[in-house]
């Protein structure tokens, strides 16, 4: 089967891991792993792997437009605001996998085929991809008042690009929860923890709801785990829900897949695999 070229921008922890899960894709084939340091390890290990590489980061893709159809920006928010109208011009399918919101927001299990038909689309955050299905399965049978996501991941877990899009990634996933969640009033928090070993990623959704109805709360729940799992096939669901003084409880947790990353690290597993997944299912369109 012929496979449609990516290009990652961004050679750090996402970009190494969405590198190797581009590997393993029976339709998607990297163009170009474009960084902007010699001393990178993501190049270097790229180089040693036979894939195309470049320290010249977006204006290499610029200069050969036909090395990709399809962009990954693995980078920061900031950089990915001064990327997306050169992927604009250029014409290619740019995947966001930072908390820059230029494009619409896109969790798959909600929106795929509507991001499909996009130039550029937001993965928000790996506390969106956690917890907005779960946000809009509960708002889809109940009247929420309120809802809160509280994501916790491993210090390790959490690089450059994590720690210095802190801010952005509170209010994007807010953004998200209220936009494709269906929900009235939000707030989204992070917690690094230190701990050792690594914990594994959990993301708790308390949800106040007046006299919900709890089995249909569950039913919608627990479908959405079983669709994300799909993609993310280290998605489960580990508490609830559960209803106490007019709370309703969610717990989730994410163990990665290993494919570069730790399995502990299962928040930037869940948006590499939100990720692929969407240019898988663009790609598949364009080849048929």
């Amino acid at each position: 089967m012929n496979k449609i070229k990516v290009g990652i921008i961004g050679t750090g922890n996402i970009g190494s891991d969405l590198l190797m899960k581009v590997r393993k894709s029976d339709v998607l084939e990297c163009g170009i792993f474009a960084g902007h340091s010699l001393d990178s390890k993501g190049i270097a290990r790229a180089r040693e792997m036979g894939v195309p590489v470049t320290v010249n980061s977006i204006r290499y893709i610029e200069e050969n437009p036909d090395c990709c159809e399809i962009v990954f920006d693995a980078t920061s928010a900031k950089v990915h605001t001064a990327n997306a109208p050169i992927l604009k011009k250029l014409g290619k399918y740019a995947i966001d996998l930072t908390p820059a919101h230029v494009g619409k927001f896109c969790v798959p299990q909600v929106n795929l085929d509507e991001a499909l038909e996009l130039d550029n689309v937001n993965c928000i955050t790996c506390g969106g991809q956690a917890t907005v299905p779960i946000a809009r399965a509960i708002s889809q049978v109940a009247d929420v008042d309120y809802l809160e996501i509280v994501a916790t991941i491993a210090s390790k877990s959490a690089g450059i690009g994590t720690r210095n899009n802190i801010d952005e990634f509170t209010q994007t996933t807010k953004d998200a929860l209220m936009e494709l969640g269906g929900i009235k009033n939000a707030k989204a928090i992070i917690i690094l923890n230190p701990a050792e070993p690594p914990i594994t990623m959990h993301n708790t959704v308390y949800a106040l709801i007046n006299e919900p109805n709890m089995e249909a709360i569950t039913k919608a729940v627990h479908e959405t785990e079983a669709a994300i799992r799909k993609y993310v096939p280290g998605y489960r669901i580990v508490l609830g829900p559960i209803y106490e003084n007019g709370r309703v409880t969610t717990s989730v947790e994410v163990t990665g897949s290993g494919d570069f990353l730790p399995e502990y690290a299962g928040n930037l597993d869940i948006i590499t695999c939100a990720a692929v997944e969407i240019a898988e299912n663009y790609a598949r369109r364009k080849l048929l």
